[in-house]
């Protein structure tokens, strides 16, 4: 991976923030063109082959296309920061690419082998997997063959603090033996889902934060069983978030990622990236939901008069705009921070848009669903699945609330600093 080497008079320059190189540029004209041509034009015809499918898991034949079409354009891996395996983008290029994508989010995330959670998975396997691994799951991810589901939130626990996981992962001989219950194992229902990547406890002695480990899982083991799909405000998604039970599933100790104990280092590695690219798109999302509730005002007559013509829309419009462009600033200046000095440092920047750009988004799409009235509630439109995505995105990686913890504790100790400094 590239790193950009950060001058620290440049630290919060907001000129900085709009620096890009030429092939981030010519990606994104790359993209915009393959969007435009190929992703929206596609959205209908995706809709009409999931509902002859009559399984709401299909697997429609438009994705496959959509795969194709964008290996042969260089809009693969796009995420992946290690030339090796991807173009090796920093942060701040990839992050507008995200965004793009977030535009169509059925449908360009996973066309260009971009989706989550299988992107934080092969950044996993990059950085943590053995050789075996890497030819096992890692190569056929990045080649879109397969699909993975990542497993830590369980049912019977606040899982927003993990070191509640309770699934057993007990030693025994060069085996562990996995017993427990997760569930929101997103794109575990995927037809291509091959690999779970499970995180559970190994040493309840151990320090807090040393008592878990992650394993690489095959979800057709035997003692793995998916119990059932769980709606997502009533919608079943195509990728799943399934429930999963693990019964004296035997796992090989080489199958254990990074070392027993490892289990918090390896999600803070993994989890960093996730939540840029979740706000990118969430942006993306908010910017559609923007131009269709501009085109529907525009088209709409009450009492005599356009929708677009009362003052409370054009409120809204303003609104969106200005909130779109704080939120987008905000990342840009996330993803040069983790380029210049590293997730650790930018670990603020990171929580606060993983608060800023769902919430924003949220209230966008919720007031273009009003301007669409009852319309906006159908599936005729992308808004209601819009919808139900960003509300559940501020559950999804950590909640507001820890976020705004990590927050606070970094306010707080900055203050704390300045007082012993006085004193």
């Amino acid at each position: 991976m590239r790193r950009i080497e950060p001058r620290p008079e440049d630290r919060s320059s907001p000129v900085e923030l709009f620096t890009s190189t030429d092939r981030a540029r010519e990606y994104r004209q790359k993209l915009l063109g393959f969007m435009d041509e190929c992703v929206y034009p596609a959205e209908p015809v995706y809709a009409e082959q999931m509902a002859a499918a009559g399984d709401p898991h299909h697997h429609p034949q438009i994705l496959e296309d959509l795969k194709t079409e964008a290996k042969e354009r260089g809009l693969w891996n796009l995420f992946h920061p290690h030339e090796e395996w991807g173009p090796g983008l920093t942060n701040l290029e990839y992050a507008p690419l995200a965004e793009i994508m977030g535009r169509s989010p059925a449908l360009a995330p996973e066309a260009c082998n971009c989706s989550a959670p299988d992107t934080g998975n092969m950044e996993v396997f990059t950085l943590f997997g053995t050789p075996e691994h890497k030819q096992r799951w890692l190569e056929p991810l990045l080649d879109g063959t397969i699909r993975s589901a990542f497993a830590m939130t369980e049912p019977g626990v606040a899982s927003s603090d993990a070191t509640n996981v309770e699934m057993r992962m007990d030693r025994d001989g060069d085996h562990y033996v996995l017993n427990g219950r997760k569930w929101f194992a997103s794109n575990a229902m995927h037809r291509n889902c091959k690999v779970l990547i499970v995180m559970g406890k190994t040493d309840p002695e151990a320090p807090k934060h040393r008592q878990q480990s992650m394993m690489v899982v095959p979800i057709d083991a035997p003692g793995v069983r998916v119990v059932r799909n769980l709606p997502v405000f009533g919608y079943v998604d195509r990728e799943g978030h399934a429930e999963i039970e693990f019964t004296d599933v035997r796992v090989p100790s080489t199958d254990v990622l990074k070392g027993e104990g490892e289990g918090f280092a390896i999600s803070q590695a993994r989890l960093g990236p996730g939540r840029i690219h979740h706000a990118m798109r969430a942006i993306g999302m908010a910017e559609r939901a923007l131009e269709l509730m501009c085109a529907r005002a525009e088209s709409r007559i009450t009492f005599g008069r356009k929708v677009s013509e009362r003052a409370n829309i054009r409120d809204w419009i303003a609104e969106a705009r200005i909130d779109i462009e704080q939120a987008r600033l905000l990342t840009l200046k996330t993803a040069w921070m983790m380029d210049t000095v590293g997730n650790k440092e930018a670990r603020t920047e990171i929580a606060a848009i993983k608060i800023a750009a769902p919430v924003m988004a949220l209230r966008i799409v919720d007031r273009a669903i009003q301007v669409y009235g009852a319309a906006g509630v159908t599936e005729d439109f992308p808004l209601a699945s819009m919808y139900a995505h960003l509300r559940t995105l501020r559950i999804a990686d950590g909640p507001d609330e820890v976020h705004k913890l990590t927050i606070a504790r970094a306010e707080l100790g900055k203050a704390r600093a300045a007082a012993e400094a006085a004193r």
